[in-house]
């Protein structure tokens, strides 16, 4: 595990002095704003650091976890498929802080053999939010994450950093646009034209029955990942038939965990259908 401290690199700290004296400056206001991205931690496979913005005024701390796999390595959705290692974020207690949110760009299906990934082969930044317990104060806060890594094989990549934030005016502007382009690919939420519209288990519980509603002008059959019990997924739609704007499909469910009931939970689903995507959840009674 290595630890990673940005206050212990002073050879950084002109360089974020002058990013944060330029985005005061081009946003006009006169408190100096400055966010903290911390330096890279890298592995045979890649390397990831973390961006944060300064405390809102309700305590409110937006960032990101940011990986980049290097060419021919790939990492994880939050349900890596048949294999692999979702991400996973713990901040410390002692920064009096909670993770109240993490979100997930929109991933794609990798089949290597036999087996079938979720995940990104290309650089990806996983925004999150904390919620700041006695906000207005300056706020030290110690962040450990953990993904995986892999080409042939896995490697499990774990590292610390170390984040210094404190409330002021502005908005740091590098950062902010880091933060705004992993917003923008995230899945969208159910709308009037792209949505679930049933749902219910048949054949015994042996298989899913969908009906969505597609937005206009989709030819092609959508993607559809469903996420079931921790570390169940799936993958595959048959019996799929369109009818206008609305799309039918089967999912088997195959083999639960022993014991599992339905009743009373949630799965989630995602839907990709052209060049836009639709995550939510299917709630069983």
């Amino acid at each position: 595990m290595t630890t990673i401290s940005l206050r212990s690199l002073p050879t950084r700290a002109p360089l974020a002095l002058a990013a944060c004296i330029t985005a005061g400056a081009v946003l006009g206001v006169a408190n100096i704003s400055c966010a903290e991205t911390t330096p890279w931690a890298i592995n045979e496979g890649g390397r990831m650091r973390i961006v944060a913005m300064p405390p809102e005024p309700d305590g409110t701390v937006r960032g990101a976890l940011q990986i980049e796999p290097k060419p021919g390595w790939i990492t994880y959705w939050k349900e890596p498929g048949d294999a692999g290692i979702p991400p996973q974020m713990v901040f410390s207690k002692a920064g009096g802080v909670t993770l109240s949110h993490i979100g997930y760009p929109v991933p794609k299906r990798i089949d290597n053999g036999k087996l079938r990934d979720i995940g990104y082969d290309h650089p990806v930044a996983l925004p999150f939010e904390l919620q700041v317990e006695q906000f207005g104060k300056p706020l030290n806060l110690g962040a450990s994450a953990f993904v995986g890594l892999c080409r042939n094989i896995c490697i499990p990549f774990q590292a610390e950093f170390s984040l210094k934030l404190a409330p002021v005016n502005g908005t740091p502007v590098e950062e902010a646009m880091i933060l705004n382009a992993a917003a923008s690919k995230l899945p969208e939420p159910p709308s009037d034209d792209f949505a679930v519209t049933h749902y219910a288990m048949t054949h015994g519980r042996e298989v899913l029955s969908l009906k969505l509603k597609l937005p206009l002008g989709t030819f092609a059959p959508p993607q559809v990942i469903v996420t079931g019990p921790q570390g169940h997924v799936l993958f595959d739609g048959v019996n799929g038939r369109q009818d206008g704007d609305g799309y039918s499909l089967d999912m088997p469910v195959g083999k639960l965990p022993k014991g599992y009931d339905i009743k009373g939970k949630r799965w989630g689903i995602l839907v990709v259908a052209g060049n836009r995507a639709m995550e939510t959840s299917l709630a069983f009674e």
